[in-house]
């Protein structure tokens, strides 16, 4: 007699079979001790288990083909259960199987021994499995670990800020190895530079037990900076005393040395504007100084020729030369406020942002003969850093200009025009520039807005205006500037959002 003639009897039996698994004392005792849900366990994983050995003795399935035990298998290991405790679990139900087989009066050694034939095959494949899938789990961590120490930036300090423990990342930027960081004040790594007050506030946060956050630059070994994004955070003991430190780093030198960088092509612009506007400051004077001279020697002339001055001529003179010079202190008030940083955006209009570009540059435009358009399709409102969109305008006008004035032999004076337009779509306020010089040649359109790419013939550009116009006008603003050619020249376009 074998175990398949008795199949029918033992799915009748199912809830016994069960019944007698879970009052096992080994097996009440592992399920209670890693709170494993008894219900739970007999509705999602008992019951199939049972089904998948009835399946096997039937010869419907093969040993080792059972879904369901994968699952138990995952189920166990989330609650670390060892192989040992696994062993007692399996053995719990093949003991419940022969208890349930004696209940039958089914006194046969073959079936007693078939049974202990397919538990032992079977529980040497889940084993198999069990083990593996630890053994997969322990790889991985120690992969994970050891990614985690080359590529994560990691110290641990006590709670006086001594270093215990870093990782290899930690060493490779900082040039110190660990033998010499360890037990070593966290300080090490200071750097002279760093403001006493971000070391203020970061041990001031963190010995409130709160999470701090921020960039610091640190010294290497070698002398040399370099910058990291911290975060660092208290560990506990179970009384909730803090008992050292963890800080995790994210390296940023390459983000702040672009920061410099960009720092110092805005130094730098910021020094070719200034010059420009000398420029324009003369070209400004050039006349008022031309009518003070004149009125000055107006008066010894009349002298000569009239004997005297009568005090209705001297009191003209002075009027007219003090007109001159208010004139000229209104230019340099202008140019002082045009140099003040903007520190907050202010709303104006399109119309009068263009009208104060105009400004520094209209005797400019009036001693070169160039014809200046405006077209007022649509005005609105702007929020803007008014000063910088007003630079970024008279560096494309003055662009113009200089175009038009280098090609003097092909174009007369009285053919240089320049158009602004002004209008809006549903998104942006936009202005466009346009001058007749012919373009922007087209293997080179692409790369004026690089800094330092000049195409000046007379070398004096910086390559940095349209650089850090279009920096001023994306990032500072929120916009666009772009540059294409129309049929008479090159168009430049300023896209500013509408608040």
């Amino acid at each position: 007699m074998t175990l398949n003639n008795y199949v029918d009897q033992l799915k009748q039996n199912k809830k016994t079979i069960i019944k007698y698994w879970l009052s096992n004392k080994r097996v009440v005792e592992i399920l209670d001790s890693y709170k494993l849900d008894k219900i739970t366990f007999v509705k999602k994983y008992a019951s199939f288990v049972i089904d998948y050995y009835i399946d096997v003795i039937d010869d419907k399935k093969e040993i080792g083909d059972c879904p369901v035990i994968n699952d138990l298998l995952d189920y166990l290991k989330s609650k670390d259960l060892s192989s040992d405790e696994l062993f007692i679990i399996c053995s719990g139900f093949k003991i419940a199987l022969v208890k349930n087989i004696y209940d039958l009066k089914i006194d046969s050694f073959e079936v007693i021994s078939e049974v202990d034939y397919i538990f032992e095959r079977n529980f040497a494949a889940v084993l198999n499995k069990y083990s593996k899938t630890v053994k997969d789990v322990e790889n991985k961590l120690r992969k994970t670990v050891a990614i985690v120490n080359k590529y994560v930036i990691m110290s641990k300090t006590d709670k006086k800020g001594i270093i215990k423990e870093v990782s290899d990342a930690f060493c490779d930027i900082s040039g110190f190895s660990r033998d010499e960081l360890i037990g070593q004040s966290h300080n090490i790594v200071r750097h002279p530079d760093t403001n006493q007050y971000v070391f203020k506030n970061l041990w001031e946060t963190i010995l409130d037990k709160k999470v701090w956050q921020g960039e610091i630059k640190n010294q290497k070994k070698s002398g040399h900076a370099y910058w990291v994004y911290a975060t660092i955070e208290p560990s506990f003991n179970t009384k909730g005393e803090i008992t050292g430190f963890y800080a995790i780093r994210q390296d940023i030198t390459s983000k702040k040395e672009v920061e410099e960088q960009q720092n110092i092509l805005v130094e730098q612009s910021k020094s070719a504007a200034m010059g420009e506007m000398i420029s324009m400051i003369a070209h400004q004077w050039r006349q008022p100084l031309q009518a003070v001279s004149i009125l000055i020697q107006k008066l010894p002339l009349m002298k000569m020729i009239e004997g005297e001055i009568s005090d209705e001529i001297l009191n003209q003179v002075v009027e007219d030369i003090g007109n001159q010079l208010e004139y000229m202190s209104k230019t340099i008030d202008d140019f002082r406020d045009f140099f003040k940083p903007d520190k907050e955006k202010e709303e104006i209009k399109l119309s009068r942002l263009i009208e104060k570009a105009i400004d520094f540059l209209a005797y400019m435009l009036k001693v070169d003969t160039i014809k200046l358009n405006k077209y007022a399709i649509d005005d609105c409102i702007v929020k803007v850093h008014i000063n910088e969109v007003v630079q970024v305008l008279i560096n494309i006008i003055k662009n113009a200009r200089d175009i038009m004035v280098e090609k003097n032999d092909g174009m007369q004076k009285e053919q240089r025009e320049l158009s602004i337009k002004y209008y809006k779509n549903e998104d942006f306020a936009i202005i466009e520039v346009e001058d007749n010089a012919g373009g922007i040649p087209q293997n080179i359109i692409n790369r004026i807005f690089e800094p330092y790419f000049s195409t000046k013939k007379n070398k004096n550009g910086t390559g940095l205006g349209l650089y850090m116009s279009r920096t001023i006008i994306e990032q500072h603003s929120n916009g666009r500037l772009s540059a294409s050619n129309s049929g008479k020249g090159a168009i430049f376009k300023i896209e500013l959002p509408i608040n």
